[in-house]
């Protein structure tokens, strides 16, 4: 048994958006040699998440897929998108103090807290069969990195870990 593993950056608007890292992650695969195992999609980012999804042909004026917007638009239901302090409790002033202290960020960066719900539902990983050296997706399934976090543009990093023979 083997393992693999890749990662790889992408920049990320100000805004919710989804990414498909469906054919990186097909590449990756195909290319370590592996014939039957898993294969795992991470995020690392407290704020991000990592789903499988039908591909929609169809997109928003900004790109998005109109199913995943639809799955953005749902959840907004769940979580309403951050619009202003006090509207969640995080973040307090500890917080906040401590982000500008020790990472310099600006106070309204930490309005994210809708993105970390919604990371923490959705989920920060899929995994994935390999089966004779092929990804089983289904027919019409794709491999999305999402960013939710809308405060500002973002370097984000997308894992993925193999273990098979």
């Amino acid at each position: 048994m083997t393992a693999h593993h890749h990662s790889f950056t992408i920049e990320t608007p100000a805004r919710q958006e989804f990414f498909d890292v469906t054919e990186r992650m097909l590449e990756f695969v195909r290319s370590s040699g592996v014939r039957d195992g898993i294969a795992v999609a991470y995020s690392a980012h407290t704020s991000c998440c990592v789903l499988l999804q039908e591909e929609s042909e169809d997109t928003t004026y900004y790109g998005t897929q109109l199913l995943l917007q639809d799955t953005l638009n749902v959840l907004a239901k769940i979580a309403p998108p951050t619009r202003h302090e006090g509207q969640y409790l995080h973040p307090g002033p500890v917080h906040i103090r401590n982000a500008a202290a020790l990472r310099d960020e600006l106070p309204e960066w930490g309005l994210n807290t809708d993105g970390h719900i919604l990371s923490s539902i959705l989920g920060r990983s899929e995994s994935m069969p390999i089966v004779d050296g092929e990804l089983v997706l289904g027919e019409f399934g794709r491999i999305y990195f999402g960013d939710l976090d809308s405060v500002r543009a973002r370097t984000r990093t997308v894992h993925f870990q193999l273990i098979g023979d």
